[in-house]
């Protein structure tokens, strides 16, 4: 099914978008596989905001490790957990608060949270922005990366914006109005053309013949 989907998002793309195309050719975007954990997929993200991903994965290693196993906790274990210690890990005390938002939004709609692959793109930005520290970005890493929806694009998403900026010969950072031009042609598959943003940032550019 995957093979399939991976096969029809491809084929369009290449359709609609000949400098996509071209980037396809020389790059092969990096699949990762969904997080089922919902609460660690948040924790994750809000982990990430401001920070490299390697900064943000040693806070991580840093904080399981408090844990009885060195399992990442369950909501109520992480709530439970004292402040002073997730700051020792590397936490910002604002990364705290939200991520104990974020413990508490789980206790507090667990039944929600077991069916949110019902709801609609829109409607789990909107449930998740409601809470505090949870922005539109981070709902939107969680709807590709835990729920593997194929048409989202993170337009706040600093790697996307130099992505688009190197693939499409911008001499300044898009505005929001240019890199609309650009994306809404890929729909539905934007996800699929966003990780190609991503992986051209870690491609040299080809050698001018």
């Amino acid at each position: 099914m995957e093979t399939k989907l991976r096969r029809a998002s491809t084929k369009h793309l290449a359709k609609v978008d000949p400098i996509l195309k071209e980037l396809m050719k020389r790059v092969k975007p990096q699949i990762y596989p969904l997080q089922d954990n919902y609460f660690r997929s948040l924790v994750r993200a809000i982990a990430n905001q401001q920070l490299s991903g390697k900064a943000a994965q040693t806070i991580l290693n840093r904080m399981v490790a408090l844990f009885p196993r060195g399992e990442f906790p369950t909501p109520k274990q992480y709530l439970k957990m004292p402040d002073g210690k997730l700051r020792a890990a590397g936490f910002s005390f604002s990364k705290i608060a939200y991520t104990k938002n974020i413990a508490q939004f789980f206790i507090e709609r667990e039944k929600e949270m077991q069916k949110i692959n019902e709801l609609t793109d829109e409607d789990i930005i909107k449930l998740l922005t409601g809470v505090k520290g949870v922005g539109v970005w981070t709902a939107e890493m969680f709807l590709m990366s835990s729920l593997g929806r194929e048409d989202v694009f993170s337009y706040g998403d600093l790697g996307l914006r130099k992505g688009l900026q190197k693939v499409y010969k911008f001499k300044k950072e898009p505005t929001l109005k240019q890199m609309q031009k650009i994306v809404e042609a890929w729909k539905p598959y934007r996800t699929h053309g966003a990780r190609y943003m991503w992986a051209s940032l870690a491609k040299p550019e080809p050698k001018k013949k």
